[in-house]
């Protein structure tokens, strides 16, 4: 007959006595730190910290699960919203004395439309009609400098609530300013030392400091980060509530040309010079993943809540990148180079082409479904450009894409388009070039076609443009060179950020 086998006493443990399966650490069901905190009956010399002795709140962050955070995050914004529809409540309802469940029942009801229109909102099923309720822009609605920079202005951006808005410059300045005042203050740059501190690089090649042009800004959907990029190979990230450098991601091995991050998350996306597109979590300070497939630099690039990308490169493709499939889909231009582009929604994307063209897509096709052609005419090729009736815009002066060979490059350069924006979840756009002026375009779902609507004159290479969520003004940079070259010059601009309101009816 076998004998029967005990177990082993844990090593420290005194022979002769029997050992109770309770005090084996295996079978304890408390977590190690936990153990190690109430567990009385260790004896140790050792300091607390080195005992794993951590504070409740840190036990609780370890201990949350990722069903838990997005619980959490999701009762958070659901908050925000509640307190969205408060708000418009007590804005509609001044003078009603309601029942307090009456009030909280419409409340409620308030809040399920609102995450209902967003739903279809960023679904792309539902398109905010604005397009046709822009008046005709009367002599004194004109651009408005609000903010002077040096040199050319290179990327504008606005926060989520449209009061704060963000610039940049080829002199090296990052300005935060507000929209209705234009009061700006100045990003300071960290020391070499503080630099490296934060994750930077030295600098390669034969330049011996960091340099401070900046290409790009992105802000997040919070209003927490500020994410540039430039010359100096890196995606900087800034606190926007204390103006201070936080992080510097290194990995790109040319200029950081574009940023953008996918609304409602901390998730940056960047495009380079080196062809490639970088993925980083700002939240975690993080890298995560790079992107492969332009054959050009990569110049312009748009997310929104979706994990897809849409990027344009000097390859004369437009790719949309599906991030979480690991797929993307290749578009070719006719267009000699594609220089920007942006989602109208997950589906449907606007590009702007060199040879002064506008490109409406749509992700069945590899081809342009709508092209307009000489969308912004220069002044030599285009001097008897008269305004309709309705003070819309004839689509260019030589109809039908007939390009005039006979002008000089200077003027081509000019006609390029540079920059395009869409008014979120709207059929409102804008593109900008050289040409003096900012077009207003209104999309028709139906027909799929790009309808002009009127022109704002702006003098200067138009390198950024955004609207306000509410459609209720265009910000434009504006400078006397483009924004990624100097391959053209208009010296009557002034460099700067200019407004634009627009009035619905």
């Amino acid at each position: 007959m076998a004998k029967n086998k005990t177990l082993a006493p844990p090593k420290g443990a005194k022979k002769g006595k029997n050992f109770p399966l309770s005090k084996d650490p295996f079978f304890s069901s408390e977590p190690r730190k936990r153990r190690k905190i109430v567990d009385d009956e260790i004896e140790s010399g050792e300091s607390d910290e080195d005992n794993g002795f951590v504070s409740a709140e840190d036990v609780e962050f370890e201990e949350e699960t990722a069903d838990e955070k997005r619980k959490r995050v999701a009762s958070e914004y659901l908050e925000k919203i509640r307190e969205i529809a408060r708000r418009e409540k007590e804005r509609e309802d001044k003078e009603k004395d309601e029942d307090e469940s009456g009030d909280e029942g419409e409340k409620d009801s308030l809040v399920a439309q609102i995450l209902q229109q967003e739903q279809l909102e960023d679904s792309g099923r539902v398109r905010r009609e604005i397009a046709s309720r822009v008046q005709n822009p009367v002599a004194s609605d004109e651009f408005q400098l609000l903010v002077k920079h040096r040199q050319s202005v290179t990327a504008v951006a606005l926060s989520e609530d449209d009061s704060k808005g963000f610039s940049s410059s080829k002199d090296g300045t990052i300005l935060r300013w507000d929209v209705d005042s234009g009061k700006g203050e100045k990003y300071q740059w960290p020391s070499d030392e503080a630099l490296r501190l934060h994750g930077a690089k030295d600098p390669q090649g034969r330049a011996t400091r960091h340099s401070k042009v900046t290409l790009s800004l992105a802000v997040s959907s919070d209003g927490r980060y500020l994410a540039s990029g430039g010359l100096d190979r890196h995606v900087h990230i800034w606190d926007i509530r204390t103006r201070e450098h936080i992080q510097a991601f290194p990995g790109h091995r040319g200029p950081v040309s574009c940023l953008t991050f996918r609304q409602g998350t901390s998730e940056l996306f960047s495009g380079s010079y080196d062809r490639t597109v970088k993925i980083w979590n700002v939240e975690d300070r993080a890298y995560i993943n790079t992107l492969f497939g332009h054959q050009s630099e990569v110049l312009t690039i748009d997310c929104l809540r979706k994990e897809r990308l849409l990027t344009v490169g000097r390859d004369r493709s437009m790719q949309l990148w599906k991030v979480p499939e690991e797929s993307r889909l290749v578009f070719r231009a006719p267009a000699s180079s594609l220089e920007c582009c942006c989602f109208i929604s997950n589906d449907e994307f606007l590009s702007g082409s060199s040879n002064g063209s506008i490109e409406l897509w749509t992700a069945l096709k590899k081809k342009p479904v709508y092209i307009v052609r000489n969308a912004h005419p220069s002044s030599l090729s285009c001097s008897n450009l008269e305004l309709k009736e309705n003070g819309a815009i004839p689509n260019g002066c030589m109809g039908n894409g007939d390009v005039n060979h006979n002008t000089s490059p200077s003027s081509s350069a000019h006609s390029w388009v540079s920059s395009v924006s869409v008014c979120r979840n709207s059929d409102l756009t804008a593109s900008g070039a050289g040409n003096g002026s900012v077009r207003l375009w209104a999309l028709t779902s139906d027909k799929k076609d790009v309808r002009p609507l009127y022109d704002l004159p702006l003098v200067g290479f138009v390198n950024s443009l955004t609207f306000a969520k509410s459609g209720r003004f265009v910000v434009a940079g504006v400078g006397q060179e483009p924004r990624l070259g100097r391959w053209g010059r208009i010296p009557a601009a002034r460099n700067g950020v200019a407004v634009h309101p627009l009035k619905l009816s």
